[in-house]
């Protein structure tokens, strides 16, 4: 098995329990398929997400940073008999998009990227890529996840096929963190485990910052719940949900 291949694994069970059809779910209940097909999923990853989008009637195409993550996008989206544009593209220098009808940055993808202006290219730039009406979905870390929750660890995972030891420490950027991974995964085949590391830097920013982004950008009707419900964040709110209309 490829290092890509490994990794993917891995990823993929470090989020069961993302409940990803809610996310869908979200989507369908702002902007259903049948009146905005075009989506565009960034920080696609391995698939899993644009996967369920595409069964639910939208023309998705993905984009990511990661190579490896796409190969095993690709594979998902063929073995599923669908034919799927993806891309290796950075999201802040997102370009040759145009007239879609949704955008989604799921699963705090939009947090891997540390730099201010960046976040606020990616932002405009997913903006221009829109049609009049159209609509962006995010999600963030809060900053009492980011300043808080994660910096409580270090937390540990075991299970028969992978083991991980997860250390976080604060980041260069206020509200960022260093996330720190050792994995032992078990082959199948010789029933040994292989170890190998992973290091993830991300960042968020206040509510505040992205509304008043989002707003000086030209996207209108704003709106932030928090952790998969229609309910406004609160302090200790842990995922923020940004839906804005363009």
């Amino acid at each position: 098995m490829s290092s890509y291949e490994r990794f993917a694994h891995v990823y993929d069970e470090l989020q069961t329990d993302i409940p990803y059809n809610r996310y869908v779910e979200w989507i369908e209940q702002h902007a259903p398929s049948e009146h905005f097909p075009k989506l565009l999923d960034i920080g696609c990853g391995t698939g899993v997400l644009g996967l369920l989008l595409a069964n639910a009637g939208y023309k998705v195409s993905g984009i990511d940073l990661s190579e490896d993550m796409l190969a095993i996008a690709a594979e998902r989206f063929t073995e599923a008999g669908l034919q799927v544009p993806l891309f290796c593209m950075s999201m802040h220098e997102l370009d040759g998009f145009e007239a879609l009808d949704v955008v989604t940055i799921a699963i705090d993808s939009l947090n891997y990227v540390m730099e201010e202006a960046a976040v606020y290219a990616t932002l405009e730039r997913i903006f221009h890529s829109l049609r009049h009406g159209g609509q962006l979905f995010f999600d963030v870390h809060s900053l009492y996840k980011m300043d808080e929750i994660f910096l409580d660890g270090p937390f540990t995972y075991d299970d028969e096929d992978i083991s991980y030891v997860w250390h976080t420490e604060l980041g260069d950027y206020d509200h960022s963190v260093v996330h720190q991974m050792t994995f032992y995964v078990r082959d199948a085949a010789s029933n040994l485990y292989e170890r190998f590391d992973e290091e993830h830097n991300q960042r968020t920013f206040p509510i505040e910052q992205y509304m008043a982004w989002l707003r000086y950008i030209g996207f209108t009707d704003v709106e932030v719940t928090a952790d998969f419900t229609e309910e406004a964040p609160e302090y200790e709110s842990e995922r923020i949900f940004i839906r804005a209309v363009k």
